[in-house]
């Protein structure tokens, strides 16, 4: 894999799970195949906003398999362990072949456009980090860093606080970033409402 302008390039991240394990908190109300077409449809919302973003010359999955993922987008093998430790290898990667800014971004975000993208990139250079919570405020929904600051991932249970910890142990200055098409995800069947008109949900269970 090669990046167009190695002297300053900027790569998009995209971590997912093997398909047949994403969202399963939505089994009471959708089938598996409901559930396998809603992950695979996010994600590439998520693919496209990268692609489409003016600042982004990479786009990367991060997951343990391809499924549909297009040919011309690299897959980062995740061995499906630990999401962290599958992104310290993805970001180690990228520095040794010359990008210098990162986003991190959830494959589940399906209102995601390409202006957050390069909004959340404009306002993160300012203090080499940048976050997006969930709506909730209590998750990461996106983080920008530059690629060469040691920094220790700790997505899972409350991690916007634990990210803004680290950033502080780093002697980062995170910029707090509200987007609402970075702030919404799917995770329960709440979220589902948001979403009545999408073709996914025509399968129920």
């Amino acid at each position: 894999m090669q990046l167009e302008r190695p002297s300053d390039a900027i790569c998009v991240l995209i971590a997912i799970k093997a398909r047949a394990r994403c969202k399963q908190r939505l089994a009471p109300i959708l089938t598996p195949e409901a559930r396998l077409q809603l992950a695979r449809s996010m994600l590439a919302q998520v693919i496209a906003a990268g692609r489409a973003a003016r600042a982004v010359q990479q786009v990367i999955v991060v997951s343990p398999e391809r499924d549909d993922v297009p040919s011309d987008i690299p897959v980062f093998a995740d061995a499906g362990g630990n999401l962290n430790s599958a992104l310290q290898d993805a970001r180690r990667m990228l520095l040794r072949l010359g990008c210098r800014q990162t986003v991190i971004l959830p494959a589940d975000l399906p209102q995601i456009c390409a202006s957050d993208i390069d909004t959340l990139i404009r306002q993160g250079r300012t203090g080499c980090c940048a976050l997006v919570s969930d709506a909730a405020g209590r998750g990461t929904n996106a983080l920008y860093l530059d690629t060469a600051e040691e920094f220790t991932f700790c997505f899972g249970l409350e991690s916007r606080q634990r990210h803004l910890q680290e950033a502080a142990r780093r002697r980062l200055t995170p910029q707090l970033v509200r987007l609402p098409g970075l702030e919404f995800d799917v995770d329960c069947p709440a979220d589902l409402q948001r979403l009545e008109a999408a073709p996914w949900l025509a399968i129920r269970a």
